[in-house]
């Protein structure tokens, strides 16, 4: 999860292609900036064994430009128009994304990435931000961890995963 503007590729590529070769699934919210290049980072691993899945917000039958992005196999279109700061009420994906993601990384991101690590938060997932300082992220919750370090990140992921 994270911002949908920037890619902040320096984060969001190692860890694409560590979770590859993890043997997971990716799952973003399916648009631009972190989202895509996590998501291409995945795709693009030689020793991938997982899929990119990209939940995607509704506007009914329009498409919001950008979504999904060229990287997602499996798109999981929704009516949910919702995001940013209005990404913990009942008509955002970001429910989805929290509630169907064994552990949750959040990289460099503003409003829909607080809502996400918020709902993280309130329906007790996993969640740690990966991140160079803790600005770059408007508002952590309390409680979450924070990390400018690749090895507590791979070790929070492991320690969370469901396998």
């Amino acid at each position: 999860m994270g911002s949908s503007v920037d890619r902040h590729a320096d984060l969001a590529e190692p860890l694409g292609a560590w979770l590859a070769a993890e043997g997971v699934h990716l799952l973003t919210g399916a648009g631009e900036g972190v989202m895509a290049a996590v998501s291409r980072a995945f795709y693009e691993a030689p020793a991938r064994r997982g899929m990119v899945i990209g939940i995607v917000p509704g506007t009914g039958y329009e498409r919001r430009p950008g979504y999904p992005n060229p990287w997602v196999e499996i798109p999981i279109y929704t009516h949910l128009p919702l995001s940013g700061r209005r990404g913990t009420e009942p008509m955002s994906r970001n429910h989805i994304n929290v509630l169907s993601a064994d552990v949750m990384v959040a990289l460099p991101g503003g409003e829909g990435t607080v809502s996400e690590l918020a709902l993280a938060r309130r329906y007790g997932r996993p969640a740690i931000a990966f991140v160079r300082s803790r600005g770059d992220i408007l508002e952590i919750p309390d409680g979450t961890p924070v990390t400018s370090e690749w090895d507590e990140v791979r070790d929070f992921v492991r320690r969370n995963l469901k396998r």
